[in-house]
């Protein structure tokens, strides 16, 4: 039986691949964008992927159901979103007070009270981000399958591939997790249905994002428009966009594929970068100094920077929530500040360690800052778990200022053009030579 299921799936494999021919690549070549190097690529049919030959960064990939897979699951994880905007996330239990939680609930609670950045900050990256990708995701792949341009298809296109990295469905809830512990503690939690949809719903939504590829979505919207995206002139001078991957004329400031800016590295990519940096670190001194929690019952009040929250939950017996939030709060903010500055300083001057290695340490840099947020959501979620007379938690100044910092340290790696880096070997080659 196992066996005639791997036949019937690698048949439907070939089947995909020689049955539809539209959703190939042809034979092109691109610029890396990490490390610049130009590769030449061969035609790329459904399932297969290119990576750059030097640095290892995945350069194209074609989907294997490449025009039904992202829309299923679009559709799949609205419905979900539905679901889970609609059900009760968790009940908690306090004194004889049911609290009833929601997270169209938590964020008008967060609104009334006042707290209108922690509550901006939470539907967006836990909703509005979500629900905008998986619409735009639903229209741009509408239109492909049908073969039928719709209309400001191209901006669609254009905010689908800028969402990604402010999705953070997955950060929220493992913060549930951790919040979880914490008000278990003190109280008894009900979880709802939205809780345990919520990592399923995580899930098709990163399975979403790994199914639009940007450089083959563009290469569809334009061939369906009957735009040749390969054909240049040999001796035209060409740059290669860093979002989209393909090589445009050096008199367009913009590149007619995609809509983004067009350079051969990105302008004042290390002084934007060290301004976002600066600001990062200056305010991750208020951020861990001022208080960032502050809980209340009748009898005592607790004010709670980040250490001495980890710390009390260390004494207390939540040692591996102690370490969670360390690594989130302390480690991660420390590590990622320290890691930029040194990329920064080995794009200024010339680099002092292995350049495949800041390159390496720049794409983990890049991916683990999100999950900074971690404390923030914790915070959320216990401020609206807790504002009764017998339990309150309120944000301290610290978190406003947390919040802050990871979202600088986020821009401030995603400025920064490590290219740079990989021009001084360039440079130490010809040199060489």
């Amino acid at each position: 039986m196992r066996f005639r299921q791997l036949v019937a799936q690698h048949a439907q494999k070939k089947w995909l691949q020689l049955y539809t021919p539209i959703a190939t690549l042809p034979a092109h070549s691109v610029d890396c964008p990490e490390c610049g190097l130009r590769v030449q690529l061969p035609k790329l049919r459904q399932g297969q992927e290119a990576c750059c030959p030097r640095c290892h960064h995945q350069l194209v990939r074609v989907e294997y159901h490449a025009f039904q897979m992202p829309l299923a699951c679009a559709l799949a994880a609205l419905i979900l979103m539905i679901l889970v905007y609609s059900q009760t996330f968790a009940v908690v239990i306090l004194g004889g007070i049911y609290t009833h939680l929601s997270l169209p609930e938590m964020v008008l609670d967060l609104m009334v009270r006042d707290f209108n950045f922690l509550g901006s900050v939470l539907f967006l990256m836990t909703f509005g981000a979500p629900v905008l990708f998986l619409l735009l995701s639903v229209y741009v792949y509408a239109s492909l399958l049908s073969n039928a341009p719709f209309p400001y298809l191209l901006y669609a296109t254009r905010i689908l591939t800028r969402l990604q990295q402010w999705i953070m469905i997955d950060v929220f809830f493992v913060s549930a997790l951790v919040a979880d512990i914490k008000m278990s503690s003190v109280s008894q939690v009900e979880f709802g249905a939205a809780f345990w949809l919520m990592p399923v719903l995580a899930l098709l939504v990163l399975r979403t994002t790994l199914a639009v590829p940007i450089h083959w979505v563009y290469y569809q919207i334009h061939r369906s428009e009957n735009h040749d995206l390969f054909h240049h002139h040999a001796d035209e001078p060409r740059v290669c966009c860093t979002r989209c991957l393909y090589h445009r004329p050096v008199a367009e400031n913009i590149c007619g594929v995609c809509g983004s800016q067009l350079f051969h590295r990105r302008p004042n990519s290390l002084k934007i970068s060290f301004c976002f940096l600066l600001a990062a670190t200056l305010l991750y001194l208020p951020a861990n100094f001022l208080p960032i929690m502050i809980s209340a019952d009748p009898s005592k009040k607790i004010v709670s920077t980040i250490m001495s929250g980890i710390i009390l939950m260390w004494h207390d017996g939540d040692k591996m929530i102690a370490a969670i939030i360390f690594s989130a709060s302390i480690l991660v903010p420390s590590l990622k500040i320290v890691s930029m500055a040194i990329l920064l300083y080995n794009a200024k001057f010339q680099p002092r360690w292995s350049v495949e290695k800041l390159s390496l340490q720049y794409r983990i840099t890049e991916w683990v800052g999100r999950w900074s947020m971690i404390d923030i959501f914790v915070i959320i979620i216990l401020m609206t778990a807790f504002h009764t007379p017998v339990a309150k938690v309120i944000p301290g100044a610290g978190a406003l200022y947390f919040c802050l910092v990871v979202i600088l340290t986020m821009l401030s790696a995603h400025f920064f053009d490590v290219r740079l880096i990989w021009d001084w070997k360039m440079k130490q080659n010809q040199w060489k030579k």
